[in-house]
């Protein structure tokens, strides 16, 4: 019999009731043949592979990540809550050593969520590996995180959410922001200020093959998660580069997903995007959950796979060795771009528009972040949309200082009139409340 080097967990759920609409990207077949694939290839007969079903997250482990506008309830459906939980059923299984490594194969997908949501952007509504992370960080004490996003397209969602935190390493190799949604995801973009080196993006040009993204991850990503040491290593593993994939200009394939996998050595993945359904998925994640497990991936193979057809120019080469260079500077210099920040300032500000594609929703944010040597800030945010919800949402970091928290308070306790809704996360109590004006 066959054996798992690596115990190993998977969840599937592929969402049967929920679709953008019925020849949609994003529809429940993303994971269906994937499913038939694995039954008939036997991965549940092999010793140490095993399955979990998801339960659903609750709107607690939401709120410990989201300000939902105007609720909770208006941007999630069953679907989204079940998804979320496949995630945390599998985060738990591996805090809780039941197994090893563990993969949440789950849809609806979530990285393009950020921390204040009005509706879906990128087909995603709620940011399903964060509620995941905050959940294990209050349940299981962990500290530092790295969040490896390897889909196609930017992580912006899971970025903002991290912007600010310190205790977490965002790293998104994705597919160059000038030819790709959401346009952004650029090598100086860093993190705020408190936290800035943590974010860590890694554009690569269209045509990237597995020659590329394994260089990517062996000289770029590998040395900065060792100089980091993480407690625990998330990887957001979209599909989306996939040469077949009908949505995207890359070049990778079920081999290179695998030895990605392999060399990542991350302790959960939970799947994003991917839309290849029949030309890639079943072949990408069956190698990646061999890899996973410390298995031979070796015959996984795409049955018009031509690595000589796949295989990126010198021209990709020369770019992806320039954006290593720049971005390894960043890292190597994130102390002195720290020291660079204004001194006679408290907070600093940010304003942005931000659209959401998928439901046509405007949204207008100003940011307010309290400068601080001792903690991630505290943070205020001013959100508005063009469907008619205005809130304030204050969130006090997980080690907020005393300064910072009672900062959070005061813009909580003073929020003048003309909000919907005023929201305040205390982390460091695992609280949220809400004034209803």
């Amino acid at each position: 019999m066959l054996k798992a080097k690596h115990k190993t967990g998977l969840v599937f759920f592929p969402a049967f009731d929920w679709a953008i609409d019925p020849t949609h990207p994003e529809r429940e077949e993303r994971l269906l043949y994937t499913q038939d694939q694995v039954v008939e290839d036997g991965i549940f007969d092999i010793e140490g592979i095993e399955e979990f079903k998801p339960d659903p997250v609750t709107d607690d482990d939401v709120k410990r990540i989201h300000f939902c506008a105007p609720d909770v309830r208006s941007v999630m459906t069953e679907s989204h809550f079940i998804s979320a939980g496949g995630a945390k059923t599998i985060g738990k299984a591996v805090c809780e050593r039941k197994v090893e490594k563990g993969f949440a194969l789950v849809r609806p997908p979530g990285h393009h969520a950020m921390r204040v949501v009005h509706g879906a952007r990128g087909f995603c509504n709620v940011n399903i590996e964060a509620i995941m992370i905050e959940y294990l960080r209050k349940t299981y004490n962990i500290g530092k995180v790295a969040i490896v996003d390897t889909d196609c397209h930017h992580g912006d969602g899971t970025q903002d959410i991290y912007w600010h935190d310190p205790d977490t390493l965002f790293i998104s190799i994705h597919q160059d922001g000038r030819t790709l949604y959401p346009g952004s995801g650029f090598s100086n973009e860093l993190g705020g200020p408190n936290a800035i080196g943590k974010t860590i993006n890694i554009p690569l040009p269209p045509n990237t093959s597995e020659e590329g993204f394994i260089y990517a991850i062996k000289n770029i990503v590998l040395p900065i998660l060792e100089d980091f040491k993480p407690d625990i290593i998330v990887n957001s593993a979209g599909q989306d580069n996939h040469y077949s994939d009908p949505i995207t200009n890359m070049n990778f394939s079920a081999q290179g997903y695998a030895d990605l996998t392999s060399l990542l050595n991350a302790d959960i993945a939970v799947l994003e995007g991917g839309y290849s359904i029949e030309g890639a998925l079943p072949y990408v994640n069956l190698g990646i959950i061999l890899a996973m497990a410390g298995m031979d991936y070796g015959n996984v193979k795409e049955p018009d796979y031509d690595l000589d057809r796949i295989r990126q120019t010198k021209n990709v080469t020369g770019q992806i060795e320039k954006v290593g260079e720049t971005v390894l500077g960043y890292w190597e210099n994130r102390h002195l771009l720290r020291d660079r920040l204004p001194s006679d300032k408290a907070f600093l500000q940010r304003t942005r528009s931000i659209y959401y594609d998928t439901d046509s929703i405007s949204e207008q944010q100003n940011e307010q972040i309290r400068i601080c040597d001792d903690c991630g800030g505290a943070l205020r945010i001013d959100s508005s949309s063009d469907i008619g919800c205005h809130i304030l949402a204050v969130h006090i970091p997980v080690n907020a200082c005393k300064a910072c928290k009672e900062t959070g308070y005061k813009w909580y306790d003073s929020a003048e009139p003309g909000f919907d809704r005023v929201f305040l996360q205390d982390r460091t109590e695992d609280k949220y409340l809400e004034q209803k004006k």
